[in-house]
């Protein structure tokens, strides 16, 4: 892609971010392309969907995986109006998008009241110190289902 082409399509993803505050949304916005060509748009949907992981960026790669058909991104292009946060970033490294490409950065998303830095800054830190408790309690079958998985001959690599 040229510096051009990006602009261009960073446009559209901050085009969407600030329409959807007009709508009552969050400000983040965030498109996929293959090449030249738009496959899927997303806008951040948490307070009008009332589920916390619907941010702009997962909300397009959903919309993209429908659209193609398949799970993997690959050979596409993530635009988001904004540094995508952790789980935006990790769902883009699942997706297998070829590049990610965003225009405002997690200092502005700061000033705007959305600290990502928190997290960032989190998962560095050693989980004693969390705020919320994250601890493993292995069962006796807790590798049952990936026991199940290899034995599973129909199984979809990913």
């Amino acid at each position: 892609m040229s510096d051009e082409q990006d602009a261009t399509w960073l446009a559209l993803a901050v085009d969407l971010a600030t329409q959807n505050v007009a709508e009552g949304g969050g400000p983040f916005g965030a498109v996929l392309v293959k090449g030249d060509e738009l496959v899927a748009t997303g806008q951040n949907r948490v307070t009008r969907d009332l589920d916390p992981s619907a941010h702009a960026e997962v909300v397009a790669i959903r919309a993209a995986c429908r659209a193609i058909g398949d799970f993997s991104l690959a050979g596409l292009t993530l635009y988001s109006s904004c540094e995508p946060c952790p789980m935006c970033l990790a769902t883009s490294l699942w997706s297998r998008v070829d590049r990610v490409v965003f225009a405002a950065d997690r200092d502005d998303a700061a000033r705007g009241g959305f600290d990502d830095r928190e997290f960032y800054e989190l998962f560095s830190r050693d989980r004693a110190t969390w705020g919320t408790t994250v601890q493993a309690t292995r069962t006796a079958d807790a590798s049952s289902p990936f026991d199940a998985w290899l034995s599973h001959a129909a199984r979809t690599a990913y």
